[in-house]
């Protein structure tokens, strides 16, 4: 019975320490992967998972994106960015829209944004001017 229950928690372990899934990013208290910053701001901040589960969280959108040059991006598994709309909500970044507003700063001085909805984009846009992407689009711009 005790071998049983060792091996049980064995497997447990085993399967739950990898899991690909984003993570709560502990703002104020961590610093981004990429350029060392504290990440406190919930609108801009990003996230890279790998396909072992490993996490990287970034302050900026352009962060992420910077990062990506030098990686596999084979390895990673998940894009995530905050939803402007929603801050400290992480959402899905191969699905988001983007704009780049200079009216709408961002910690790393690109003024770019993310948002899950493609019309929240398109209202801001309307209020703030700029220009929208996809994650296609924005893969381009930043030469990936």
């Amino acid at each position: 019975m005790k071998k049983q229950i060792i091996m049980l928690l064995t497997v447990l372990g085993l399967t739950s320490g990898c899991s690909i899934r984003p993570k709560p990013i502990d703002y104020g208290h961590v610093g981004c992967h990429y350029c060392s910053m504290t990440i406190v701001d919930k609108q801009h901040a990003a996230q890279l998972v790998t396909q072992k589960g490993k996490v990287f969280n970034f302050d900026a959108i352009e962060c992420m994106m910077n990062q990506l040059k030098d990686e596999d991006k084979s390895t990673m598994a998940l894009f995530m960015v905050n939803d402007f709309d929603q801050p400290g909500s992480l959402v899905d970044g191969t699905k988001a829209t983007y704009l780049i507003s200079e009216n709408i700063p961002s910690p790393m001085g690109a003024y770019l944004s993310a948002f899950e909805q493609e019309q929240a984009a398109q209202n801001t846009l309307d209020a703030n001017g700029g220009k929208l992407y996809t994650w296609t689009e924005l893969k381009k711009r930043f030469k990936l």
